[in-house]
Order: C-alpha cells, then sequence, then structure tokens
C-alpha cells in the first residue's frame, strides 16, 4: 500500500487562496436598491441564514436594502429561546433574530406578511422582533412589483 506521509493540518492553516479576488468589489451607485424575498423554513437548511448574510452585505455596499418575509419565512422573523425569549438553547438558536437585528440597526428594512403569521402559523403581530414592519398579504407582490418598476437588484430564497 502506498504510504501517505504528510503532516496533519493545524489549526490557523489556510486549505485555500481566500484572498484572490476575481471581480471588482462592486459598490451601489446613488439610489441602488436591493431586495430579498424569504419563502423558506427556519432551521431547514443554511439559504435563510446565508441570504441574511447577504443581505447585510448588499447594505454595506450602499444598496437600499429591504428584505421581505413571506410563507414560512415570516418564522424567520420571531422572536425565539428557550426557556425564555431571548435565551438561547444551543449555539446558534437564536442566529436568525441576530442577523435581522444587526441588518436593521444598519439601516435595512424587514416586512412580514400578516396572513403568513396569523393564518399558516397563529401568531400575532407581537411575536415578531421589534423593527420588523407587518404588511398586508397584498403587499407582498406589490413590493415586488416596486421593487422591479425602480431596477433593484433582487435574491428570492424559496424553499418548501
Amino acid at each position: 500500500m502506498p504510504v501517505v506521509d504528510k503532516p496533519h493540518y493545524q489549526t490557523g492553516d489556510y486549505l485555500v487562496d481566500f484572498e484572490e479576488k476575481v471581480f471588482e468589489d462592486v459598490q451601489a451607485e446613488p439610489g441602488q436598491k436591493a431586495l430579498l424575498t424569504f419563502h423558506t423554513v427556519a432551521f431547514e437548511g443554511s439559504i435563510g441564514l446565508v441570504n441574511l448574510l447577504q443581505a447585510k452585505r448588499l447594505l454595506r455596499k450602499g444598496f437600499e436594502t429591504k428584505v421581505l418575509l413571506y410563507g414560512p419565512g415570516v418564522l424567520l422573523g420571531v422572536q425565539r429561546g428557550f426557556p425564555k425569549l431571548g435565551s438561547e438553547a444551543f449555539p446558534g438558536h437564536l442566529a436568525y433574530n441576530s442577523q435581522l437585528e444587526a441588518f436593521m440597526s444598519e439601516g435595512g428594512e424587514v416586512y412580514a406578511c400578516r396572513f403568513a403569521l396569523q393564518a399558516l402559523y397563529g401568531q400575532t403581530e407581537k411575536a415578531l422582533i421589534e423593527g420588523i414592519r407587518p404588511i398586508n398579504p397584498l403587499d407582498v407582490m406589490d413590493l415586488q412589483l416596486l421593487m422591479t418598476r425602480e431596477n433593484a437588484f433582487m435574491v428570492h430564497t424559496w424553499t418548501t
């Protein structure tokens, strides 16, 4: 059998060249907007968390950035915790809350569909993280149409 005589990787080693950037660092031009929509289930994959990080990145690049939570996506915006609200039951348990709060504290806007809150998940507007704006279900499409009219960059997150 062949012998592999290579040292084990050590903490702090680099495995890839993370410093090379292939494309220019695009920044928003004055007035550019972005919308990220979430029709995804919290904790059933990484896409919700990854695209919340993308929303923060777009905001930091100068885009006027909005997040729309609808369908199961509204559950990303509810307060959580165990045994009480705000208590982290396990590492990462409050990741969605933390990312949304940070996004809003930097000037991002978050909207949540009232229909999904009540009809699908039995929640009230009081369950939302402070700062999230509840909207009429008819506003879900109109927000997207308005952002299209304004030539916004859009990322749609959709899982079942």
